[in-house]
């Protein structure tokens, strides 16, 4: 119901685009909805017609927050600041938090709770409770949330998924096997050849095939904890504090081996130092590298991951021996696990009698989200059906072709690319699983 009242008030924007408490009507309707990337769009173009918006700002703020994007908000917070009302500044603690810079965000806590003194928050209270770090905190602090748990942590798990769940990528999979899961199967085998548990691989290839699923199904091939880091984990507006952020989190890993510490999007961590006008990122880079080769520390049983999807990007530094020494190419599924990607998202659907071997026959080159994207699509064709006949109506083969139609692979784009450096910029032969699979001959 509010998706359709949503959509008649887009129709009314069309038709009267300059109308800005009608768009604030919608950005907001559309921020409830969890539907974080319109709504910041909305609230985007409030502020292109009326600059210096702070409802609009604030808005584009939380669906920032929302989205993960936590050094984006806390600037506009920063802005805002003189105008913020308490659900502000509560997201406001929270970005924060999420950002480690722990004693802002307490600082900012204690003056919401002076002002208002009944107020509450348990999410807040329960992260500084597990997060703050007392002797980095001045002394009028120490102790303010308790005893942390120095492995407390809001972004460690242990995964179920194993490899049997991932479809396809069986030559990922084998290779990821040898390095990582057989040496902490058979660690008197690789210890007679002098190798030890640990090192890295990247994971390399056109966005949405895969990678981080196979990442946590290895933590969970070993029964490994498993750390997702994105660069919001570990980049701070303080000078040093990103370093500390990185330490921290390799250590984390080492106090829990074994360990799967995964690095998503590593490009924008691993950047070319010499593309880097900032110093601040060739410090973090440099801290990268120096964690990666245990310098200080022991990093048997740490094992890990990172993906990217521009290997281009990353410092050649970082594929130096013993550090991510192994470069996989993660190429979209084939036919036979297009097919088990398909008969996985159906599962819990109303479906008839699909022939998934004929929609991953007509569907190469699309990604595991491109097949997603495909029953989704059918699917909201089906809900419009069963609307209007009033009954269930299952999805069909017929219905998957059309949808097919309607989406084209995202990996396009991202292969048009990669061939340039692959046939231009292949001096080593990194990206010759590249050519392979384009079928180019060099």
């Amino acid at each position: 119901m509010a998706n359709e009242l949503i959509q008649n008030l887009l129709e009314a924007l069309a038709v009267s685009p300059a109308n800005i408490p009608l768009r604030m009507q919608v950005a907001h309707m559309m921020l409830q909805e969890k539907m974080f990337d319109e709504a910041a769009g909305q609230f985007s173009e409030v502020l292109k017609q009326s600059y210096g918006n702070n409802k609009a700002q604030a808005g584009l703020a939380e669906c920032y927050f929302q989205q993960g994007k936590f050094s984006a908000a806390i600037i506009i917070y920063e802005q805002l600041y003189d105008h913020l009302n308490t659900g502000d500044r509560v997201i406001y603690i929270k970005s924060l938090i999420k950002e480690n810079s722990l004693q802002q965000a307490i600082e900012e806590y204690q003056k919401l709770l002076e002002q208002e003194p009944g107020f509450a928050d348990e999410d807040i209270d329960n992260v500084l409770r597990m997060s703050v770090n007392s002797g980095d905190l001045p002394d009028d602090m120490e102790g303010l949330f308790g005893e942390p748990d120095e492995d407390a942590s809001y972004f460690m798990e242990k995964p179920s998924l194993r490899f049997a769940d991932v479809g396809g990528m069986n030559r990922v999979k084998e290779e990821i096997s040898i390095k990582i899961i057989q040496p902490l199967k058979n660690p008197d085998l690789y210890k007679a050849f002098g190798k030890k548990a640990g090192g890295g691989i990247l994971l390399y290839g056109p966005p949405g095939c895969g990678k981080t699923f196979v990442a946590k199904a290895t933590a969970g091939e070993i029964d490994a904890k498993f750390i997702n880091i994105g660069l919001h984990d570990i980049l701070d507006m303080w000078i040093g504090n990103s370093e500390k952020n990185l330490h921290e989190i390799f250590e984390m890993a080492r106090r829990n081996t074994p360990c799967v510490l995964f690095f998503d999007e590593v490009d924008a961590m691993g950047a070319s130092r010499s593309d880097l006008k900032q110093s601040v990122m060739r410090h973090v880079i440099n801290q990268f590298l120096a964690e990666l080769d245990g310098v200080e520390s022991d990093n048997d049983g740490v094992l890990i991951l990172a993906a990217t999807n521009a290997p281009w990007s990353v410092d050649p530094a970082f594929r130096r021996p013993g550090r991510f020494d192994r470069i996989i190419f993660v190429e979209p599924p084939d036919e036979p696990a297009r097919k088990e990607i398909l008969i996985s998202h159906l599962q819990g659907k109303p479906a008839g009698d699909i022939d998934t071997g004929k929609v991953a026959a007509v569907t190469t080159d699309y990604s595991g989200a491109d097949l997603k994207a495909i029953i989704d699509i059918a699917v909201e064709d089906k809900l419009r059906e069963s609307l209007s006949k009033g009954s269930v109506q299952p999805i069909h083969t017929k219905d998957l072709l059309k949808a097919v139609k309607q989406h084209r692979p995202t990996t396009s784009e991202w292969f048009s690319s990669a061939r340039n450096y692959a046939l231009y910029a292949n001096e080593s032969g990194l990206y010759d699983d590249i050519l392979k699979y384009l079928r180019i001959k060099r």
